[in-house]
């Protein structure tokens, strides 16, 4: 069912061991809040990492609201996520951008053209996998390795944490975290289970009333103040030239003010090399893996048996990556930090999904309301995402305790801890020329590749299907 909602209870409380589930709801101002939660949860990574790629963010945006609902009517329903902008295509991105003459709207052309590519390539594995059997999916993920690529999407993404977003402000990212902290635990009824926009909200006014009383910070923004070797300015983020500190205010308007109030973004049509499809592909086989371990993690947290909706998923994603770069957008994937939202909350119904994704349409149409929402800051974004992140890594640790994988075993323990160390590093392997696997691409590969691996050289038969919790799975 991808449409139509049983409302939970009163549609006001929920007790504290009480969950929405995804085909329940709220009343409809208390969903519009959860709603709006998951939009700022995703609108940090889907913004800035088209910058990255020198895609348009408002694109990415506007085209996120669109793969969402995309996805949602793809899997009946069945499997709440957000799809946001993927961060496994950025090796092959810059491999491809520096053959193809850098930031130009020749090589803008040329990326998403590849992306498109990769992202039929996704959907054809993913409908694969839908006709002939989640089977195949538990043979290639039985439940240690999806612990572990649960795990690595999580923690592989403290990099963002600890290198962006903290050191920005990090007593605001302090103080952040700390107020999220008890109003989640300290609040049981709606406040609670929106702590993570409070936590937002009062991250961004400690940050205005600071700059007020306070005054400027000097500390990194991303993009911004770049300088080579020499101290002197220059125009492209790269090796030899890098974002410097400067006194800056935390909460900056400009772009908001500048922003009109309507206005469609900047699309582009795709051009289509086999030689940047090549340097894209194997981000693939991390997006097969992501999905499958996102809608693992939401089957583990709503406590229902979503396997036969995960080649939908898969297809889902691939479909809307191949939607959105055919206009000039980003790849996308489901998101971690919205799955961290329904972790901290509780609240698992689709129709947050569906105003999310609407409110993200709105913010692309509406480049006002969208600079609005990137206006908050980085430390702010610390705050709440260190927690997010820590819960996607924990629900890995979650489906090995339910499934007693057992550690004692090499097989089990080399690869996983080897993956989940290469992703939080996170580690750089160049494989050829300019193209590098890294942080969670590289941890993926090394843990179902590792795992299958070694366990041919013990001798042992094919993975078993995931077995039920409270049975040996390892």
């Amino acid at each position: 069912m991808a449409w139509g909602w049983t409302k939970h209870g009163d549609g006001k409380s929920l007790a504290p061991d009480e969950v929405v589930r995804p085909e329940e709801r709220l009343s409809w101002p208390r969903m519009v809040g959860f709603g709006a939660q998951h939009v700022i949860a995703m609108f940090g990574a889907t913004f800035v990492f088209p910058l990255v790629m020198g895609l348009d963010p408002n694109v990415a945006v506007m085209m996120s609201g669109v793969a969402t609902i995309l996805f949602l009517l793809i899997v009946k329903g069945k499997v709440p996520s957000y799809l946001g902008t993927s961060a496994s295509f950025v090796g092959g991105v810059f491999a491809i951008r520096a053959a193809a003459g850098g930031d130009t709207a020749g090589a803008d052309a040329i990326v998403t053209g590849a992306i498109l590519v990769a992202g039929l390539v996704l959907a054809l594995a993913g409908l694969a996998v839908h006709w002939l059997g989640v089977q195949i999916i538990h043979r290639v993920f039985p439940p240690v390795v999806t612990g572990a690529v649960v795990m690595l999407i999580g923690f592989g993404l403290a990099f963002v944490v600890a290198d962006v977003y903290w050191p920005q402000d990090q007593w605001v990212a302090f103080l952040t975290m700390l107020v999220t902290f008890l109003v989640i635990v300290g609040f049981k009824g709606f406040i609670g289970r929106i702590g993570v926009l409070v936590g937002l909200v009062v991250g961004f006014v400690l940050s205005w009333g600071l700059d007020k009383t306070a005054g400027p910070i000097t500390a990194k923004l991303p993009g911004q103040n770049l300088r080579d070797a020499a101290g002197a300015s220059c125009p492209v983020e790269g090796t030899y030239c890098v974002a410097t500190p400067f006194a800056h205010d935390r909460v900056s308007f400009a772009a908001f003010e500048q922003a009109p109030w309507f206005g469609l973004p900047d699309f582009h049509v795709p051009d289509f090399k086999t030689s940047a499809v090549l340097l894209v592909l194997p981000a693939v086989i991390a997006l097969i893996a992501e999905n499958v371990g996102h809608v693992k993690a939401v089957g583990e947290m709503t406590g229902t048996d979503v396997d036969p909706y995960v080649g939908r998923a898969i297809a889902a994603d691939g479909a809307a990556t191949v939607l959105t770069s055919a206009v000039g957008g980003s790849p996308t994937t489901t998101y971690a930090e919205n799955i961290g939202v329904m972790a901290a909350t509780k609240v698992y119904s689709t129709a947050a999904y569906y105003i999310a994704g609407a409110i993200a349409i709105l913010f692309g149409l509406s480049p006002k309301f969208g600079a609005l929402v990137a206006a908050t800051p980085g430390g702010v974004l610390g705050g709440v995402t260190v927690i997010l992140y820590g819960m996607i890594g924990l629900l890995g640790a979650k489906i090995w305790i339910e499934n007693r994988v057992n550690f004692a075993d090499p097989v089990n323990m080399v690869p996983i801890g080897a993956g989940v160390i290469l992703a939080i590093g996170p580690v750089k392997h160049v494989i050829g020329g300019d193209f590098t696997l890294e942080g969670i691409a590289l941890g993926t590969v090394v843990v179902v590749g590792g795992y299958h691996l070694l366990r041919v050289i013990a001798g042992r038969r094919a993975a078993e299907p995931a077995r039920p919790a409270g049975s040996d799975a390892g």
